[in-house]
């Protein structure tokens, strides 16, 4: 979720540095023809190979959060991406409260699941605070398929002619047992890193059996908007 203030009439080339040796997960607004606008992430690899993209599916739309004006829901599916550090996947911020597409993720392997996003206050009710209810649900994520979970969120305050919203960063790491590893410590903007076990994952889902004991034939319903 996030606010868009400008428009993009060209597609943009991301050229990926190699020397640092790490994957590189920018995010564009993409043009796919005029008029049709895709809020997209492309992966590179550490040697700079692109690895492919994603198109955000959710897209919000409330007091300030107006993204359905500027994006068309994504349709590349939810892709994983095989890193020479392990298999991830991305979904970007709106996308984050819906466990689907992390099951999804999980199921095709993922290793480490990705949130990019710009969350904050509500500008209806600036009263509420629901950074908590943010970390919780993706961290409950990565309980429900047992891996790992890096959410990124923008921090500062953002003024507009409708008034202003303050992004609450809250950017953290957690490990397959839900268990914060490692959280941002400021309001500003912050680098957080953590050095991760990615054979923690067979274990919690040895323990957890979570998968295997999914019904799937079980859940047709799902596949309707209202149930009565």
């Amino acid at each position: 979720m996030g606010r868009t203030h400008s428009r993009s009439d060209h597609k943009t080339d991301a050229e990926p540095r190699q020397e640092l040796g790490v994957v590189l997960i920018p995010s564009l607004y993409e043009y796919a023809m005029d008029g049709l606008y895709f809020n997209t992430i492309v992966v590179f690899d550490a040697d700079g190979t692109n690895l492919g993209k994603y198109r955000k599916h959710h897209i919000p739309e409330g007091p300030q959060y107006i993204e359905k004006y500027y994006f068309t829901e994504g349709d590349t599916g939810y892709p994983v991406f095989e890193t020479q550090f392990g298999t991830i996947g991305v979904l970007i911020c709106w996308d984050e409260w819906f466990p689907e597409p992390s099951r999804i993720l999980a199921l095709k392997g993922a290793d480490v699941v990705f949130y990019p996003s710009a969350i904050g206050s509500e500008p209806d009710h600036p009263e509420l605070d629901t950074s908590q209810s943010w970390m919780n649900a993706i961290r409950a994520h990565g309980i429900h398929n047992n891996m790992f979970i890096a959410a990124v969120n923008r921090v500062g305050r953002e003024e507009s002619d409708e008034g202003h919203m303050e992004f609450y960063g809250r950017s953290f790491i957690s490990d397959p047992w839900g268990t914060v590893i490692k959280e941002a410590e400021t309001k500003e903007d912050e680098i957080i890193m953590a050095e991760i076990d990615l054979s923690e994952i067979k274990k919690a889902r040895n323990i957890l059996q979570f998968h295997r004991d999914r019904r799937p034939d079980s859940y047709g319903e799902l596949m309707k908007r209202v149930l009565r």
